[in-house]
């Protein structure tokens, strides 16, 4: 059993020897170890709050975006009614165009048929004036055709016109 039982001198030179490990561990590589860990627990922090802060950056230009989709959605809209307004104006100005036009037109007709009818009225009146002329005289002629025809006219007006 002897093999298992260390002896006080290997203890003793375990214990040294173990010692001047640590010192040397502690002295020249727990100090960059520890250096390492802190850098790298600081670049985690670092790239965690980077990560936060983009993550919030997008969120911001999502509700940025949706707010300019929105805008651009109300101008749209806004466009298209005065488009609708503008285009309803033209119409109702073209119609009143087009009515006051017509009825310009309806009525320079309607001078224009008067005046025709007028100048046909004056018309028929002259050749039924002539037409009467004409009959009137052919009647003359054939009642004064003769001497005695004459005389008796003459006789029948003169009882006709009284004296005063």
């Amino acid at each position: 059993m002897e093999l298992v039982k260390p002896e006080f001198g290997l203890i003793f030179w375990m214990t040294i020897s173990f010692g001047i490990l640590v010192f040397l561990l502690t002295k020249f590589a727990w100090k960059p170890i520890m250096k390492a860990l802190k850098d790298r627990e600081q670049s985690i922090e670092n790239s965690l709050k980077s990560a936060e802060k983009a993550r919030s950056e997008m969120a911001n230009l999502k509700a940025d975006n949706e707010k300019l989709l929105v805008e651009a959605r109300n101008e749209r809209d806004q466009i298209l009614k005065q488009a609708r307004d503008t285009k309803d104006q033209i119409i109702n100005e073209a119609r009143g165009k087009a009515t006051e036009e017509a009825d310009r037109l309806i009525k320079i007709a309607r001078e224009s048929i008067h005046n025709e009818k007028m100048a046909a009225i004056t018309e028929l009146k002259n050749q039924v004036a002539n037409l009467s002329i004409e009959i009137a005289e052919k009647i003359i002629r054939q009642q004064l055709a003769t001497d005695e025809k004459q005389k008796a006219l003459v006789v029948e007006m003169l009882k006709d016109v009284k004296l005063n």
